[in-house]
Order: C-alpha cells, then structure tokens, then sequence
C-alpha cells in the first residue's frame, strides 16, 4: 500500500507540474474541467446517485466548469482580474463560513438527489473555477496556495502524531486532534510569512501583519473544514475513499477535499486586493 501511495503522489506530482506550466490557458481551463466532472461522478457515488445519473452529473457538472471559465475569460492569457467570479466565490466562502461549521457539528445527512447535486455544485465549482484563475496569474501563485493546504495537512499529522491528546471530530475523523489542528495553524503561518518575505512582500507593519496572520489562521480553519466535510460525508455512505482511481491514494475527492474550501476563499482574496 505504501509503495503503490508514493509512486501513485510521484505520477500525481509530476503530472501537476507538466500541466501547470506546459498547458496554455484554454488547454488548463479543459484539465480542470475534466477534473471538475470526475469529481463529481466521485460526489454522485457518495450520495447514492445511480450510475447513469452520476455520468449526467459529471458531464453537466464539466461542462458548466468550462462554460464558466469561457464567459469569466480564463481561457485567454491576458485576463488578469475576473470579477464576474466574486459571486462564486462568496457562495462558496459563505457555505464554509456560514454554513458548515454548523452542518458538521449537527452531521446531518443530505437526503434527496436535488439537495446532494447542489451542494455538489457549492463544493467542486467554485475551486475548479478558482484552479484556472489563479494559474492564469501564475502557476507559483496556484502552487503556492496548494502547497499551503498540503503543509497544513503534514504539520496537523506530525504534531498530532507527537502531541495528540484532545480528539478534534471523534465521531467524522477519530485520527484528528486539537493539537493537530494547532500545528497546522503554526505551520501555514510560518509558511505563509516566509513566502511572503521571499516574494519580497514582506512587511514590519503590526498591523498589517495581524492582517496576514489572521488570513492564514482562517485559511487553516478552512482546510481542517473541507477535509472533515468530506470525511462526515464519506462515514455517512459508509466508504472508506471516494474512489479508486488513484492506487494508495482513493479518488480525487480524497486528494482535493482540503482545496475545495481552500481555493475559492484564496481566489476570492487575489480579487479583493486586485480591485
């Protein structure tokens, strides 16, 4: 299992990287596209859609992915600042923000097909959209972000592995820890800075610092959100992965579970300061 999990993250890495920085801006919009709609054949196996329903949702679910980024202009090298997105991007930052903290405390259960395909949309659209724009800034820039979430997942491991004590969800995730949660707010914190201060925007400023610091905390709350989200879904349908596309790792959503809320809420940030 450990063998088929790094090499399947070595062909994952090396996939990423080609298609981040060899695709042009049309040929990364259809990537993500792709992914989008795999992803939400994953969602439909989750939530119990039939096979034929779940092809239907993907295909749709793709689609709109592409026809949004077209309309927003991610498939054009010289869009800089897409405000058309904002409206996604708060959806999606609003449900994180406003609606899942709550969802996951009371873990209640989608029941319905309409209610599951929506909340499909909120979760896949938003950070696929969010994939094409931040690459067409830069692929450092999409980069960065997700090596963000990634520190924050193998900080929360180690600390809670060494100083796990208090359980964080023990009935969606018994493996997390508050420990954990602390170390992954310390690790993006010192992450965040240091990439700052390389990129040369670092700042002395207190205030401003403040600023930044709470951005990175609320981006870790966020992450620890989208990978329980996920994990209290996947316990509800009783299966262990997403999928079985990706050997040692599960599906896709199982990769990207911690980037669908993440994404979003850093897309919605480059437009903030972009204005």
């Amino acid at each position: 299992m450990l063998k088929a999990r790094v090499i399947t993250a070595l062909f994952l890495l090396a996939g990423l990287l080609s298609a981040v920085f060899l695709l042009p801006a049309f040929g990364w919009l259809v990537f993500v596209s792709v992914v989008c709609g795999a992803a939400a054949a994953e969602w439909g196996g989750i939530v119990g859609f039939s096979v034929v329903r779940r092809r239907v949702y993907a295909l749709l679910l793709g689609f709109i992915c592409l026809a949004g980024g077209l309309v927003a202009g991610l498939n054009r090298e010289e869009t800089v600042a897409p405000f058309s997105l904002v409206p996604v991007y708060a959806v999606s930052a609003l449900f994180w923000i406003l609606c899942a903290p709550f969802w996951l405390r009371a873990r209640w259960a989608l029941s319905g097909s309409g209610a599951s395909a929506i909340v499909g949309v909120v979760l896949l659209l938003p950070p696929s959209l969010a994939m094409a724009h931040l690459r067409l800034l830069s692929p450092w820039l999409l980069l960065g972000v997700m090596a963000a979430v990634w520190v924050a997942d193998i900080a929360a491991y180690f600390t809670g592995r060494a100083f796990g004590r208090r359980k964080l969800a023990p009935s969606i995730s018994p493996g997390k820890s508050w420990e954990g949660a602390y170390g992954a707010v310390v690790g993006v914190v010192i992450y965040g800075l240091l990439c700052l201060s390389f990129t040369g925007h670092g700042t002395t400023d207190a205030g401003t610092i403040a600023v930044i610091v709470g951005a990175l905390v609320a981006f870790t709350a966020i992450s620890i959100m989208g990978d329980l989200f996920e994990s209290m879904l996947k316990r509800q349908a009783g299966v262990k992965d997403s999928g079985t596309l990706l050997p040692g790792h599960g599906g896709i959503l199982d990769r990207i579970d911690s980037l669908t809320s993440t994404l979003p809420f850093a897309g919605l940030l480059v437009l903030w300061f972009a204005r």
